[in-house]
């Protein structure tokens, strides 16, 4: 992070320089970390400008020029999400922040890192990747502006954009920089976007769309929103390595073309990377703590992919459907390193990857076919092609707690229940001695008419869960519980569904302080529904809250019981004509009380 730490060792200068909106953590949590130290690994010399002051470009010259590119990434999250709430207010705190200090990185950080860079270098390449710029690589719709915007690449100054899990792609092009070839050459690289003249695209458009479809261009997606549903269903379509094509959008300076996706790492090659010498501790330098360290710093990722398709969630089109786990030797490994680090008393607090119980299965069509087009790999069942057996993670639990220095190995989130409920053995194991006292679980709502939105497991299969889970735990005699998550306002759910969850929350006694606003984020199904009012996979329309009103008397339901929200249920409750549900009796959601001339209250 400094020059003089370069001089340590030896170094007159970087090869490769990457710029981040995060505190800078070496952890294999945090993505730019895996960059500086996959390339680090591969002989490359690299340096670290992280959360760097945006208002001059001064703190981007602090390394001088890096010999061969810029990586920039915005971070961990999008700089969106790590700014503002769900209700577009600023935030107060920052995970990824020393201290925990909000306003530490710009929004669109991606963007205006690029811009300073430019500034100061104008002859060095840029690559631009991360979450960010991954899951803005098209036109998207922009919560925060409420706005469709272009795509990252015509926004920012940069020359390549990396998509998706970037290992392969930064070396690659790494490699071919050192070698001398000009970054306006390298345009066949899997996983990456570039950039095309608009004149050139217009000459060779025919030959191109031999090896690329073409989708709705921005122009045309900014104001027709049932084309920005169909582009988003075809980018969709296209996400993955094996049968996915390359995408071309026009926009009206530049054309952004996307090349297939990158193929996901071998086992060996993810086993390498996660075995590289992290410290996982944040630089010296800081004098603060890093809270999102705190709450992975012993944790073991075992896996990538996430073949659930949920609709809010942006796993699919960053990390892919395709489930690539580590061996079980390397997360041994792992662990048995953690035996000799300052702090750890014991304890691995996560075990597991995007959804915690899927590391270990696959498809006997993915290597060949890819994934289904047509169809989804869970929803509204496993298909009979998914290899569903819970047995790899079985035995890597178990030796996991076996081993000398290891006291307790956690499994605390990500379990997805629908798949643990196929295995009753694995589902015992974690019971017994994987839970710390409370699961958490996410069930985000209650309906079913919300839940099949989302493509998540319905109302019944999450009570089968908690049976089974309650009935186990008796077994073992544990005392443990679940913590249910839920979602408001997405899109899909009504007014009426809405109630439907809070009644049942009331009569189950589910009441819970673990919940969220839908937050449209970029490049996500319900965020194509949020915008557009419409499922891009049946092109039928689809219920929105898209109002903040509506949105807080959602949320409202949800906490109910919260005094200061007992005007806005009882708005929801009028507009829904359910004042049955207003009153004094065990069943209501709202206590009904004279309000003067303004009526029930």
């Amino acid at each position: 992070m400094s020059l003089d730490e370069a001089k340590i060792n030896g170094w007159d200068e970087f090869d490769v320089i990457i710029v981040t909106g995060d505190a800078y953590v070496d952890h294999p949590g945090f993505g730019s970390s895996i960059i500086g130290r996959v390339l680090e690994n591969s002989g490359y010399r690299v340096g670290v400008i992280a959360q760097p002051k945006w208002e001059n470009a001064d703190d981007f010259k602090k390394l001088g020029k890096p010999r061969l590119f810029f990586a920039v990434s915005g971070g961990n999250t999008d700089s969106m999400v790590s700014n503002y709430t769900p209700s577009k207010r600023l935030r107060h705190e920052d995970a990824y922040s020393p201290g925990n200090k909000e306003g530490m990185r710009p929004n669109r950080a991606s963007v205006v890192y690029s811009n300073k860079l430019k500034e100061a270098y104008p002859d060095v390449p840029i690559i631009i990747g991360g979450i960010e710029a991954s899951l803005r690589r098209f036109a998207q719709y922009d919560y925060w502006s409420d706005k469709v915007r272009q795509s990252i690449l015509a926004d920012a100054p940069a020359n390549l954009l990396v998509y998706g899990m970037g290992e392969l792609q930064i070396l690659e092009i790494a490699d071919r920089l050192k070698k001398g070839t000009p970054v306006s050459e390298i345009t066949d690289i899997d996983g990456t976007s570039w950039k095309m003249e608009v004149k050139k695209w217009k000459e060779n458009k025919e030959e191109i769309l031999k090896e690329y479809i073409e989708i709705s261009p921005y122009i045309e997606v900014s104001k027709d929103k049932a084309l920005y549903a169909r582009a988003f269903r075809d980018t969709y379509y296209e996400q993955d390595p094996v049968r996915g094509k390359g995408i071309v959008q026009v926009h009206p300076k530049t054309v952004v073309v996307q090349n297939k996706p990158m193929r996901p790492l071998k086992q060996e090659e993810l086993d390498h990377v996660y075995e590289l010498p992290f410290t996982r501790k944040a630089h010296p330098s800081y004098k603060e703590r890093i809270p999102a360290l705190d709450m992975v710093r012993f944790s073991i990722n075992t896996h990538r992919g996430c073949f659930g398709s949920c609709s809010f969630c942006a796993i699919v089109m960053h990390q892919g459907r395709v489930i690539r786990s580590r061996s079980v030797e390397s997360i041994m490994r792992e662990a048995k390193r953690f035996r000799n680090m300052k702090g750890f008393k014991g304890t691995i607090n996560g075990l597991g990857g995007p959804s915690a119980n899927m590391y270990g299965m696959d498809c006997k069509n993915w290597e060949k076919n890819g994934t289904c087009k047509d169809k989804l790999c869970i929803h509204p069942s496993a298909c009979p092609s998914l290899n569903t057996s819970h047995d790899k993670l079985i035995d890597l639990m178990q030796r996991l707690r076996e081993m000398p220095g290891i006291s307790r190995v956690f499994v605390g989130y990500g379990v997805r229940y629908d798949l643990a409920l196929l295995d009753e053995k694995y589902m015992e194991e974690l019971c017994a001695h994987h839970v710390s006292g409370q699961l958490k679980v996410a069930p985000e709502h209650y309906s079913d008419n919300v839940t099949k939105v989302m493509k998540k497991p319905n109302r019944e299969t999450f009570e089968k869960f908690e049976e089974k889970f309650n009935e186990i735990n008796k077994k073992v005699g544990k005392d443990q519980y679940l913590v249910a998550f839920l979602m408001s306002g997405h899109p899909g759910c009504t007014l009426d569904d809405m109630i439907e969850n809070a009644e049942y929350i009331r009569d189950t006694d589910k009441y819970t302080k673990q919940v969220q606003d839908f937050t449209p984020t970029p490049m996500t199904t319900a965020t194509c529904m949020f915008h557009t009012g419409i499922d891009p996979f049946t092109d039928k329309e689809i219920y929105v809250a898209t109002s903040p009103k509506d949105k807080n008397i959602q949320r409202a339901l949800l906490h109910y019981k919260d005094t200061g929200n007992h005007s806005l249920v009882m708005e929801g409750l009028k507009q829904a004509d359910r004042l049955d549900l207003a009153g004094n009796t065990w069943n209501c959601l709202t206590s009904k009380k004279k309000r003067g001339k303004n009526g029930w209250w």
